[in-house]
C-alpha cells in the first residue's frame, strides 16, 4: 500500500510544478501582499499545555505579520504524515508541517519538502540559524541540507516521585545514577509501597522509539549500520534483555505502555524515563499532591548514557514563492529566543537557543525557579541522533523492531531470539 501511495506521491508532485526537479522559484524578500498558509501541527490535536503554547504562538505571529493568514490543521502525531501525504496526493498542497524526526528521510526523497538551503538565500538563512543549538540542526539534515528546521525538542529525563522514595526508605536528594540503582529504587518502591516502581516510556508505537533508542545506544547498540538492521546485536540486545531482567526483579512496573503517564501523574509510580514534553502537565498534576523531581536518564555502569531527541522539526512544502516566504517567516519566529522561553516554560521542552537560559529577558528566572531543569540541558552535551529507518517500507521496519521489543521485555520466551526473528523479518524490507 505504501509504495503505490509513494508512486502516486511522486506522479503528483512531478505534474504540480513546472520547474525543474529540485529546484525552486525564489521567493520574496518580504510578505508584500497578504497571504494564507496552511500549517499542520500535531500539538494542537492535543487538550494539553502543548495546544494552549502554540495557539498563543501562533496569535503572536498573525500580529507581527498581519498581511499573513495561519489556517491550522491539528492531527495527533501518529496520523499527521500520512494526513500530509494524502493531501498532497489529493492536490492540496501543504505549507508546513511540524512532523517528527522520524520521518526525515521520507519527507526528504519522497514527500517533496523543502530543502531550506535551496530556498532562502545563504546570509538570510545563516543570521537565522546563528545561536541554534548545532547538534540539533544536523538532525534536519539530508545529504547536508536541511529539510527539517529543529523545533519542539527532549532528551528523555527520569521523573521520580520523592516522597514514593521517602516512604521506601530511599534518599530523595540522590535519585538513581545506573540501572543497577533503579532495580534497587525500584523493588524498594514496590515491596515497601505497594506501587509501581520503575517504567520507561519506551515502549510506545511511535512516541518511545526515542527513549528505546537512547537505552540502547547508552549500552554501546545501534538499531541499525546503512540499510543493516542491528536492534538484535548484542549491545543492543543486552540493553532490552536488562528491561527484561528488571520486570523479573519486580522493579519494572507490568503496565500497559499507553497508561503509564497518567500512572505517574497519578502517584502511582516511583520513576519514569520519558520526554520532558511532559513537564508542565506532570508539575500540574503533582502540585499539592506529591513532591516531583527530574534526574538525568541512568547509565549502564561507567558508560556515558546516550540520550536521544524526541519532538518535531518543521518542514516547508509549498511552491509557491509567496507562501515560502510566509511559511519561512512563521519558522523564524517559532525558532526564535521569544517564542523558545514560550515553548519551555509553558510546555517543558528544551530550548534550542542555550544563550537565552540564564538571561534575565528570556529564560534566567524560570530556570532558577525550575533548577531540575538543569538535569535535561546538561544531557545535550551528549545527545545522539534518533535514527530513521530509510526506505518506503520505513514505517512497517520500526513497527516490526518495537513489537518485538515490547515482546521481549515482558513475554515468556528467550529475548534475543524474539528480537533475532524480527531483525532477520525486518531485513527484508530494508532498501
Amino acid at each position: 500500500m505504501l509504495r503505490r501511495t509513494t508512486l502516486k506521491l511522486m506522479a503528483t508532485l512531478t505534474a504540480a510544478s513546472m520547474l525543474p526537479f529540485g529546484a525552486l522559484a525564489e521567493m520574496p524578500a518580504t510578505v508584500e501582499k497578504p497571504v494564507t498558509i496552511s500549517f499542520y501541527n500535531y500539538n494542537l490535536a492535543s487538550a494539553s499545555a502543548g495546544a494552549d503554547a502554540t495557539r498563543e504562538l501562533l496569535a503572536a505571529f498573525e500580529k507581527k505579520f498581519p498581511n499573513v493568514k495561519v489556517e491550522t490543521v491539528a492531527v495527533p502525531s501518529n496520523e499527521i504524515i500520512n494526513r500530509v501525504q494524502a493531501d498532497i496526493v489529493a492536490g492540496k498542497q501543504p505549507d508546513v508541517a511540524q512532523l517528527t524526526f522520524r520521518d526525515l528521510i521520507f519527507i526528504a526523497n519522497d514527500l517533496g519538502g523543502n530543502p531550506l538551503e535551496d530556498m532562502v538565500k545563504p546570509d538570510e538563512l545563516k543570521a537565522h540559524l546563528r545561536g541554534m543549538f548545532a547538534k540539533g540542526l544536523e538532525l534536519g539534515k539530508v545529504d547536508g541540507k536541511t529539510y527539517g528546521l529543529a523545533y519542539t525538542f527532549s532528551t528523555p529525563i527520569l521523573y521520580y516521585n520523592a516522597d514514593l522514595f521517602k516512604q521506601a526508605g530511599l534518599d530523595p536528594e540522590n535519585p538513581p545514577k545506573t540501572w543497577a540503582d533503579i532495580d534497587i529504587a525500584g523493588k524498594a518502591i514496590k515491596e515497601k509501597t505497594g506501587r509501581n516502581g520503575f517504567f520507561p516510556g519506551a515502549y510506545g508505537p511511535s512516541d518511545g522509539t526515542f527513549v528505546y533508542q537512547a537505552i540502547v545506544m547508552s549500552n554501546g547498540g545501534r538499531v541499525r549500520e546503512g540499510n543493516k538492521l542491528t536492534f538484535a546485536d548484542q549491545n543492543a540486545a543486552e540493553a532490552v534483555k536488562a528491561m527484561r531482567d528488571m520486570v523479573g526483579s519486580g522493579a519494572h512496573a507490568k503496565i500497559d505502555p499507553a497508561s503509564a503517564t497518567d500512572t505517574f501523574a497519578a502517584g502511582n509510580l516511583g520513576m519514569f524515563l520519558y520526554t520532558t514534553a511532559t513537564l508542565s502537565s506532570f508539575k500540574k498534576a503533582a502540585a499539592g499532591k506529591f513532591d516531583l523531581r527530574l534526574a538525568p536518564m541512568p547509565s549502564f555502569g561507567e558508560k556515558p548514557t546516550a540520550p536521544t531527541n524526541s519532538g518535531s522539526a518543521l518542514f516547508v512544502f509549498s511552491k509557491d514563492p509567496a507562501k515560502q516566504r510566509a511559511s519561512y517567516e512563521l519558522l523564524k519566529f517559532l525558532t526564535s529566543k521569544e517564542a523558545y522561553t514560550v515553548i519551555t516554560t509553558k510546555i517543558g521542552y528544551l530550548p534550542l537557543r542555550l544563550d537565552i537560559v540564564d538571561d534575565p529577558n528570556y529564560l534566567g528566572a524560570w530556570v532558577k525557579d525550575n533548577p531540575m531543569f538543569r538535569a535535561n540541558l546538561e544531557q545535550l552535551n551528549r545527545l545522539t541522533p534518533n535514527v530513521a529507518f530509510p526506505g518506503p517500507n520505513y514505517r512497517q521496519v520500526e513497527k516490526m523492531m518495537m513489537d518485538s521489543v515490547r515482546e521481549a521485555v515482558f513475554g515468556s520466551g528467550d529475548p534475543v531470539a524474539t528480537l533475532k526473528a524480527a531483525q532477520v523479518q525486518g531485513q527484508d524490507l530494508m532498501p
